[in-house]
């Protein structure tokens, strides 16, 4: 899902697809426009979680200067993955033309990322939230948004459902979706399978492939 959107966005996917459904839009391709490429971009990855690391991998064919913020990410891991660690969030903000957040709700991650960092963003660049809505300071990132000067996608807010009257529903320059990010009827189907494999596995007296230490649990979801 992080990449999906991700490419939508900066390819105004839906912005194209909105003025093609209005018969009153002028739909001219010179005054619309075209979008960007994700190809050599400098994204910026909030948090190198399991779904962070994820979309790392995804993000490699397009050749993009990737730069993680993780206080738990060592610069041998880091290596690995083919990214650089930077240790200063408004840095990251500040440089990249996408940031996407990865990290999961902890006392640590909560209001991580206000108005400070997101006033650092640079015009036209892209925001995406598929992961929680705690770490994010979401009035600021609405007033940022109102301004129309970067754009986001969002599956994930305070309060869900997202209220009807929330500012974010009449704006153009946000990707909405209502918490689906993970969520396929495949992903759900393998889930099932997964669990019930594991259930197996506990009873046979086997090692578990998913199982979770009371020391992972200080900094997972």
């Amino acid at each position: 899902m992080p990449l999906t959107v991700t490419l939508m966005a900066l390819r105004k996917a839906y912005e194209f697809n909105r003025q093609m459904h209005d018969p009153d839009s002028n739909q001219d391709r010179r005054r619309m426009g075209f979008g960007n490429e994700l190809h050599y971009k400098r994204v910026g990855i909030v948090a190198a979680s399991m779904t962070g690391r994820a979309f790392v991998r995804l993000l490699q064919p397009f050749q993009p200067e990737i730069l993680v913020f993780d206080p738990y990410l060592s610069e041998e891991r880091a290596r690995e993955l083919g990214v650089r660690r930077i240790d200063d969030l408004d840095e990251l903000f500040a440089t990249c033309d996408v940031v996407s957040n990865h990290a999961p709700t902890t006392a640590e991650t909560n209001g991580m990322i206000g108005a400070p960092q997101l006033a650092r963003l640079r015009d036209g660049a892209l925001f995406v939230n598929t992961a929680r809505a705690a770490a994010i300071d979401y009035d600021a990132l609405t007033r940022e948004l109102e301004s129309g000067r970067i754009c986001a996608a969002i599956d994930v807010f305070p309060k869900e459902p997202l209220t009807p009257d929330s500012p974010l529903r009449r704006l153009d320059n946000v990707i909405l979706s209502p918490h689906v990010a993970g969520g396929t009827v495949e992903s759900r189907q393998r889930l099932g399978e997964a669990m019930v494999d594991e259930f197996a596995r506990f009873f046979a007296g086997e090692p578990l492939r998913y199982g979770v230490t009371k020391q992972m649990l200080a900094t997972m979801a």
